[in-house]
């Protein structure tokens, strides 16, 4: 035989050979090695949503569904599921239903948007809110306001988030809470709120009233007239008014009494 043959076809002969070998061995590794999964992951994996937004702490849904099956994590970690996916997930685990529980969306606690609100600075960086914080504290002269950079809705998974005159806005029709959006913020302003409250304090300053008026016009001025009309339905955490969503807040009056204008209903 050609030796200039031989030379490629014995290689060719073996690399072939020890392919099919590998092939043969691998398919029987499977048929007698595997271990069968449970058919209830499937089941469980079909009453999430998909969304693998990660906010039930794993690293999506087939994790989560998983960990449901195999070691007994709670079915109702999922927010974007709802009571309907945990009812769903239990009838398949045949538990009980928990107790449904209070649908939950995302809030930016700031209005304080570019009309309202002073910039002390001209931020020229990387468009990304924690980037702009580090950078001498960001560009915005309240140091608690919303930068406005839009972190938080580029890691929103269904674009619920979007950043309008300034100011990141939520769309609570569309929010899933996964809680991306709250992790990301470097300021801690956006928050997981009872999707059924209405009335929000839409400001995060703790600085006195003096201090706060100088860098916004729709900022909490620590006067206490809504904590004295609402009971304790709103709270101060030294000069800032919070709402305490545990407790019933329906009086609408206190959005128009408030001088800061930041009580809004959304």
């Amino acid at each position: 035989m050609d030796p200039v043959i031989t030379s490629v076809l014995v290689p060719t002969l073996c690399v072939g050979g020890c392919g099919l070998a590998s092939a043969v061995a691998l398919g029987i590794a499977d048929k007698f090695l595997s271990v069968p999964e449970d058919p209830r992951v499937q089941a469980v994996l079909a009453a999430l949503p998909g969304a693998n937004c990660g906010g039930c702490g794993f690293a999506g849904c087939a994790d989560y569904a998983s960990a449901i099956v195999l070691h007994g994590a709670e079915a109702s970690l999922c927010a974007p599921a709802g009571s309907a996916g945990a009812a769903a997930i239990a009838q398949v685990m045949g538990q009980a239903p928990g107790a449904a529980a209070e649908r939950k969306v995302a809030l930016v606690l700031c209005c304080g948007d570019e009309t309202e609100a002073v910039r002390r600075a001209h931020y020229n960086g990387i468009t990304d809110c924690a980037a702009a914080h580090a950078t001498a504290g960001g560009d915005k002269a309240c140091a608690y306001g919303c930068l406005g950079y839009g972190s938080c809705a580029r890691v929103c998974p269904v674009n619920a988030v979007r950043v309008e005159k300034g100011i990141a806005a939520i769309d609570k029709e569309a929010c899933i809470a996964c809680g991306k959006c709250v992790k990301v913020c470097p300021r801690k302003l956006v928050k997981l709120v009872p999707a059924s409250a209405q009335i929000h304090v839409l400001c995060s300053s703790k600085d006195k009233g003096p201090a706060v008026k100088k860098v916004c016009g729709t900022g909490c001025i620590g006067c206490h007239m809504c904590a004295k009309k609402a009971g304790d339905a709103i709270v101060m955490d030294g000069s800032l008014a919070v709402v305490d969503y545990a407790k019933e807040l329906k009086d609408t009056e206190i959005i128009a009494k408030c001088p800061g204008h930041c009580i809004r209903k959304a």
